[in-house]
């Protein structure tokens, strides 16, 4: 295991994993579908729920308090993903502001456009997309992926889009199978033909450092509790993007960021919870990185996310090596350890003559926490034939599981599967 990483402070970290039931420790598995919560999350929640509890903008001591975490908040973002803070917008969660932005991006979309949407996203980057296409009579196309490899055909890029093409939806990071995805090039192709990219980074934000202007997109979003947080979500919104959208919105709200894009009063609580999640990366980037706890922000979470990434990829090691060693494993996702910085630590797999939800109930059994399903990732379960019928096992591997997790993960996976 990586030697410079402390899990016994970062497991201190979340309270939620010294939970056990008569007796017996929660071991938590299925952070794709949603993190434990980080203890600094709950605590700034609860200051913000007692000490802010007011709305924004005003001259007396709560709602000044409110502002601050409004302004703090949207600066913390800005330097998870790398852009402004008045490039930020929060919201519920990220398939409810893929659902609003799609009104605002599609009203001037016209019979004869296209989009581009892939057969590997879930579907909160495909049904917005799809159900605006409908509406405006708009050609749908899309990008489909490699069996044998689990990457998309980029090579069919250029065939896919062009002159008629208005938006291209990728997600970074597979829920399903795990595949980091070439994003950037994506948004290139995009870019290239004046049309809008959009960029579902829900599944790599817990997993890997996100740098906007690295990738050239027009709009990302992710899940903050998906990556330790509450049940919010942050969007970038390129100052760009900004300019081309007329918001739908109450008639004294201003046009100025960040209030120009929030159709009311935001959960000033989900927003400090928010940034005590993405001050938790910055922790690790001071406690396991080696960066200077006094070092700007962005520095300290970067230097988290390479602490992360190397932690994880032992994890992703070890467990790929035991689930390797079980007869009838079908894994739908890159198997190859030399392979392992191409995805992010989600497995999906079958077992031979054990359905999924019944294997996941033998571990919940055993107080161990999985999911069984599809998971909202319509189109790839439909490539691999599996949405119709009981699904596949997900395992999701976080930097607060431990090694002695995964060994107990393994050895019940061998103890049901026997």
């Amino acid at each position: 295991m990586t030697s410079n990483f402390d899990i016994s402070a970062v497991r201190a970290a979340f309270p939620a994993l010294a939970l056990t039931d008569a007796g017996v420790l929660r071991r938590y598995f299925d952070a794709p579908a949603g993190t434990q919560v980080a203890g600094r999350v709950i605590d700034a929640m609860r200051d913000a729920m007692l000490n802010a509890c007011a709305n924004d903008g005003g001259a007396f001591r709560t709602s000044v308090a409110a502002s601050a975490i409004v302004d703090a908040a949207h600066d913390g973002a800005a330097a998870l993903f790398n852009c402004d803070p008045d490039e930020i917008v929060f919201g519920l969660n990220t398939t409810s502001l893929f659902f609003e932005f799609a009104t605002l991006i599609s009203h001037d979309w016209q019979a004869g456009d296209e989009i581009v949407l892939t057969r590997m996203d879930h579907d909160a980057n495909v049904s917005p997309w799809l159900q605006a296409a409908a509406d405006k009579g708009v050609t749908v196309r899309w990008l489909e992926w490699d069996r044998e490899t689990f990457e998309f055909r980029y090579d069919s890029l250029d065939t896919l889009i062009g002159s008629r093409t208005r938006l291209v939806a990728v997600g970074q990071a597979s829920n399903f199978l795990g595949t980091i995805n070439d994003v950037t090039r994506v948004c290139a192709a995009a870019r290239a033909v004046g049309a809008i990219s959009v960029v579902d980074a829900v599944q790599s934000t817990p997993h890997i450092a996100i740098d906007v202007r690295a990738i050239g997109c027009d709009i990302l979003c992710a899940s903050a509790y998906k990556f330790f947080g509450p049940h919010a979500a942050i969007m970038f919104l390129s100052q760009a993007m900004q300019a081309r959208l007329r918001p739908w919105k109450v008639r004294p709200s201003v046009e100025t960021m960040p209030t120009r894009f929030a159709p009311g009063t935001p959960s000033f609580e989900a927003q400090a919870g928010t940034l005590a999640a993405i001050e938790h990366f910055a922790w690790i980037g001071s406690h396991c990185g080696g960066a200077p706890a006094t070092a700007p922000l962005r520095q300290r979470l970067t230097a988290g996310f390479e602490a992360i990434i190397a932690y994880e990829t032992d994890l992703m090691r070890q467990f790929l090596t035991g689930l390797t060693n079980m007869p009838g494993i079908t894994l739908h996702g890159i198997g190859n350890a030399n392979r392992l910085a191409s995805r992010v630590p989600t497995f999906t797999f079958l077992i031979a003559g054990h359905e999924a939800p019944a294997v996941a109930a033998a571990l919940a059994d055993r107080n161990i926490f999985a999911w069984a399903g599809y998971f909202y990732a319509w189109e790839p379960a439909t490539v691999l034939g599996l949405r119709d019928g009981p699904g596949a096992l997900r395992i999701g591997l976080s930097h607060y599981n431990d090694a002695a997790e995964v060994d107990a993960l393994l050895a019940a996976l061998r103890d049901i599967t026997r």
